[in-house]
Protein backbone atom coordinates (compact mmCIF):
# COMPACT_ATOMS: atom_id res chain seq x y z
CA UNK A 1 0.00 0.00 0.00
CA UNK A 2 1.06 3.09 -0.95
CA UNK A 3 0.58 6.27 0.94
CA UNK A 4 1.98 9.67 1.21
CA UNK A 5 4.80 10.50 3.33
CA UNK A 6 4.20 11.73 7.01
CA UNK A 7 6.11 15.07 5.61
CA UNK A 8 3.26 15.92 3.02
CA UNK A 9 0.52 14.33 5.86
CA UNK A 10 1.69 17.42 7.93
CA UNK A 11 1.63 19.66 4.66
CA UNK A 12 -1.34 19.02 3.57
CA UNK A 13 -2.90 20.03 7.52
CA UNK A 14 -1.06 23.37 7.68
CA UNK A 15 -2.28 23.76 3.83
CA UNK A 16 -6.07 23.33 5.32
CA UNK A 17 -5.26 25.31 8.40
CA UNK A 18 -3.66 27.94 6.36
CA UNK A 19 -6.85 27.97 3.90
CA UNK A 20 -9.69 27.53 6.61
CA UNK A 21 -10.47 24.86 4.07
CA UNK A 22 -13.73 23.15 5.61
CA UNK A 23 -15.22 21.21 2.13
CA UNK A 24 -12.45 19.19 0.98
CA UNK A 25 -12.09 16.51 -1.62
CA UNK A 26 -9.88 13.93 -1.68
CA UNK A 27 -9.76 11.43 -5.39
CA UNK A 28 -8.17 8.67 -4.39
CA UNK A 29 -8.30 7.06 -0.40
CA UNK A 30 -6.52 4.30 -0.58
CA UNK A 31 -6.28 2.85 2.84
CA UNK A 32 -7.04 6.36 4.45
CA UNK A 33 -4.22 7.58 5.70
CA UNK A 34 -4.21 10.99 3.84
CA UNK A 35 -7.84 11.11 4.30
CA UNK A 36 -6.97 11.09 8.57
CA UNK A 37 -4.90 14.02 7.97
CA UNK A 38 -7.19 16.05 6.16
CA UNK A 39 -9.72 14.94 8.71
CA UNK A 40 -7.83 15.96 11.78
CA UNK A 41 -7.21 19.44 9.99
CA UNK A 42 -10.63 20.04 9.24
CA UNK A 43 -11.81 19.29 12.84
CA UNK A 44 -11.12 22.56 14.18
CA UNK A 45 -13.23 24.34 12.01
CA UNK A 46 -16.32 21.55 12.19
CA UNK A 47 -14.88 20.44 8.51
CA UNK A 48 -15.80 17.60 6.64
CA UNK A 49 -13.77 15.40 4.08
CA UNK A 50 -15.09 13.48 1.02
CA UNK A 51 -12.92 11.03 -0.06
CA UNK A 52 -13.95 8.90 -3.33
CA UNK A 53 -11.94 5.39 -3.57
CA UNK A 54 -12.77 2.74 -6.65
CA UNK A 55 -11.39 -0.39 -4.96
CA UNK A 56 -13.62 -2.15 -2.35
CA UNK A 57 -10.76 -3.52 -0.29
CA UNK A 58 -9.16 -0.10 0.43
CA UNK A 59 -12.43 1.21 1.23
CA UNK A 60 -12.58 -1.57 4.05
CA UNK A 61 -9.27 -0.80 5.11
CA UNK A 62 -10.18 2.99 5.41
CA UNK A 63 -13.46 2.62 7.03
CA UNK A 64 -11.95 0.57 9.57
CA UNK A 65 -9.32 3.31 9.95
CA UNK A 66 -11.58 6.32 10.37
CA UNK A 67 -13.51 4.15 13.10
CA UNK A 68 -10.35 3.42 14.84
CA UNK A 69 -9.11 6.81 14.45
CA UNK A 70 -12.35 8.28 15.90
CA UNK A 71 -13.09 10.84 12.94
CA UNK A 72 -15.67 8.88 10.80
CA UNK A 73 -18.05 11.12 11.73
CA UNK A 74 -15.86 13.35 9.67
CA UNK A 75 -15.76 11.58 6.50
CA UNK A 76 -17.92 10.45 3.44
CA UNK A 77 -16.32 8.43 1.78
CA UNK A 78 -17.99 7.48 -1.89
CA UNK A 79 -17.12 4.31 -3.48
CA UNK A 80 -16.46 4.48 -7.24
CA UNK A 81 -15.47 6.14 -10.49
CA UNK A 82 -13.71 9.57 -9.45
CA UNK A 83 -14.30 10.55 -13.43
CA UNK A 84 -18.27 10.13 -12.81
CA UNK A 85 -18.39 11.44 -9.51
CA UNK A 86 -16.19 14.62 -10.31
CA UNK A 87 -19.35 14.93 -13.00
CA UNK A 88 -22.15 14.68 -10.92
CA UNK A 89 -20.77 16.96 -7.64
CA UNK A 90 -22.05 20.80 -7.72
CA UNK A 91 -20.26 23.76 -8.25
CA UNK A 92 -18.14 25.53 -6.37
CA UNK A 93 -18.35 23.11 -3.89
CA UNK A 94 -15.28 22.48 -2.36
CA UNK A 95 -12.27 24.54 -0.82
CA UNK A 96 -9.37 22.20 -1.32
CA UNK A 97 -9.01 19.25 -3.48
CA UNK A 98 -6.36 16.49 -2.85
CA UNK A 99 -5.59 14.18 -5.98
CA UNK A 100 -3.74 10.63 -5.30
CA UNK A 101 -5.49 8.76 -7.76
CA UNK A 102 -4.99 7.59 -11.72
CA UNK A 103 -2.55 10.16 -12.71
CA UNK A 104 -3.18 9.11 -16.17
CA UNK A 105 -6.96 10.44 -16.05
CA UNK A 106 -6.12 13.85 -14.18
CA UNK A 107 -6.26 15.37 -17.28
CA UNK A 108 -9.89 14.15 -18.39
CA UNK A 109 -10.77 15.07 -15.02
CA UNK A 110 -9.32 19.01 -15.04
CA UNK A 111 -12.79 20.23 -16.69
CA UNK A 112 -14.73 19.05 -13.48
CA UNK A 113 -11.82 19.91 -11.28
CA UNK A 114 -11.68 22.68 -12.28
CA UNK A 115 -15.75 23.66 -11.75
CA UNK A 116 -15.86 22.02 -8.40
CA UNK A 117 -13.40 23.99 -6.67
CA UNK A 118 -14.50 27.28 -6.13
CA UNK A 119 -12.89 30.85 -6.37
CA UNK A 120 -9.68 31.04 -4.00
CA UNK A 121 -9.65 27.54 -3.40
CA UNK A 122 -6.71 24.70 -3.57
CA UNK A 123 -5.89 22.09 -5.70
CA UNK A 124 -2.84 19.84 -4.06
CA UNK A 125 -1.65 17.01 -6.52
CA UNK A 126 0.95 14.32 -4.78
CA UNK A 127 3.60 12.95 -6.43
CA UNK A 128 4.14 15.97 -9.01
CA UNK A 129 7.89 14.91 -8.87
CA UNK A 130 8.19 11.09 -8.56
CA UNK A 131 5.57 11.15 -11.25
CA UNK A 132 6.31 14.35 -13.07
CA UNK A 133 6.46 12.31 -16.34
CA UNK A 134 2.93 10.87 -16.13
CA UNK A 135 1.87 14.09 -14.47
CA UNK A 136 3.49 16.16 -17.49
CA UNK A 137 0.15 16.73 -19.62
CA UNK A 138 -1.81 17.44 -16.68
CA UNK A 139 0.43 20.16 -14.84
CA UNK A 140 1.28 22.05 -17.77
CA UNK A 141 -2.80 22.40 -18.59
CA UNK A 142 -3.01 23.97 -15.31
CA UNK A 143 -0.33 25.88 -15.54
CA UNK A 144 -2.01 27.66 -18.74
CA UNK A 145 -5.09 27.92 -17.30
CA UNK A 146 -5.21 32.07 -16.81
CA UNK A 147 -7.55 30.97 -14.36
CA UNK A 148 -4.86 29.62 -11.62
CA UNK A 149 -1.77 30.10 -10.03
CA UNK A 150 0.90 27.38 -9.62
CA UNK A 151 3.34 25.87 -7.64
CA UNK A 152 5.56 22.68 -6.87
CA UNK A 153 7.14 22.39 -3.58
CA UNK A 154 9.47 19.78 -2.76
CA UNK A 155 7.66 17.69 0.29
CA UNK A 156 7.79 13.92 -0.49
CA UNK A 157 7.06 12.69 -3.54
CA UNK A 158 6.53 16.17 -4.44
CA UNK A 159 3.16 18.61 -4.57
CA UNK A 160 1.72 20.47 -7.23
CA UNK A 161 -0.22 23.52 -6.11
CA UNK A 162 -3.22 25.35 -8.10
CA UNK A 163 -5.07 28.35 -6.86
CA UNK A 164 -8.31 28.90 -8.53
CA UNK A 165 -8.68 32.89 -9.15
Amino acid sequence: MLNITPDTGEFLAVLVKATGARRILEIGTSNGYSTLWLADAVAEVDGAVTTIEIAHAKIEMARANFARAGVDARITLLEGDAGTMLANLFDASFDLLFLDSKRDAYLDWWPDIRRVLRPGGLLVVDNATSHADEMAAFTAAVRADAGFTTSLVPVGKGEFLAVKA
